[in-house]
């Protein structure tokens, strides 16, 4: 069999990834302030279960919802594990000793991962040396962006740098994985893999933090545990399911790269901060980095292509 054509953004993917880092760009500002009172495998599982009750009653059973919950739980499961209880356990445990950008950076590294995992498991997502290139320029944003942040990997533990990291990798995998999913609605996609990571997360919670005996929490903390389920985690993969469907395991992972930007403008926006000459930089870098994972600007300014 003939491999597949490698896929391209599409304006309207684009403009869905944009809305994705924007508030995926929230997340970590969520989880900083919730971390801090919640231990992670209770945020954990708060974030996962109240988002999949919310796509629950968006859905209302609609779009042949349990009856594809039954057929394919499997596979939901597995998604569930490498796109959500895996990776927000991991990142949730770094953040306890590592801040939000150094968090952000390292998970930067998601296209990489995606590209070279993409490559070995799939026909239609070739390993290229404008992905590659196009991965290392945004990543270098990312860096430059973030530097300040990148001065407490000193006085941080090896094991909180590493995390994230991992989370990195498994995002990669479940980018791969959650091709299969294309024929299902991105609601019922997302309604699964939440269903299923929920149930992963339901009994580690209990046995490990102790749920019932924790304090209720500040309102801040609540606030940012709503904020983290709804809007990043239930909003957040309805557009990521769609965005994989359109678009493709590598292209879905270059949300990862507009992170650390976004955080950056809210930060402006709603904080009071300022952006300085570095973070335009880093997100001059960023931007570049995606026009060459793109390709279509080059393509066009090419001698081939006027001909």
């Amino acid at each position: 069999m003939a491999p597949e054509s490698p896929q391209r953004l599409s304006a309207t993917a684009w403009g869905l990834l944009l809305l994705l880092g924007l508030i995926w760009g929230g997340s970590f500002f969520f989880a900083r302030v919730a971390v801090l009172e919640v231990p992670p495998f209770t945020l954990v599982f708060l974030r996962l279960s109240i988002a999949a009750l919310a796509l629950h009653i968006y859905l209302h059973g609609r779009r042949d919802l349990y009856r594809t919950l039954r057929i394919h739980w499997r596979a939901f499961a597995i998604m569930g594990l490498l796109n959500n209880a895996l990776p927000h356990t991991l990142i949730f445990f770094g953040q306890t000793e590592i801040g939000a950008g150094l968090a952000s950076i390292l998970n930067a590294t998601t296209p990489i991962w995606t590209v070279i995992i993409a490559n070995r498991l799939t026909t239609d997502e070739r390993l290229t040396g404008a992905k590659l290139a196009g991965c290392a320029i945004g990543l270098a944003g990312t860096a430059v962006l973030i530097g300040p942040a990148l001065s407490s990997a000193a006085h941080a533990p090896l094991w909180a740098l590493i995390l994230p990291v991992a989370a990195a990798i498994s995002y990669g995998f479940a980018g791969t994985f959650g091709k299969r999913f294309r024929g299902i609605p991105a609601p019922v996609t997302a309604t699964g893999q939440l269903t299923a990571s929920s149930l992963m997360m339901l009994p580690v919670a209990l046995v490990m933090d102790q749920s019932w005996s924790l304090p209720i929490p500040s309102t801040a903390a609540i606030l940012a545990i709503l904020g983290l389920a709804l809007l990043s985690t239930a909003f957040g993969y309805l557009l990521y399911f769609r965005i994989l469907t359109l678009a493709g395991a590598t292209n879905a992972s270059l949300v990862t790269l507009l992170v650390p930007p976004s955080a950056i403008v809210l930060g402006a926006l709603f904080l009071g901060e300022r952006l300085t000459w570095t973070d335009m930089a880093g997100m001059a870098l960023i931007a570049l980095g995606l026009v060459v994972l793109d390709g279509r600007l080059f393509r066009r300014l090419s001698p081939a292509a006027a001909r």
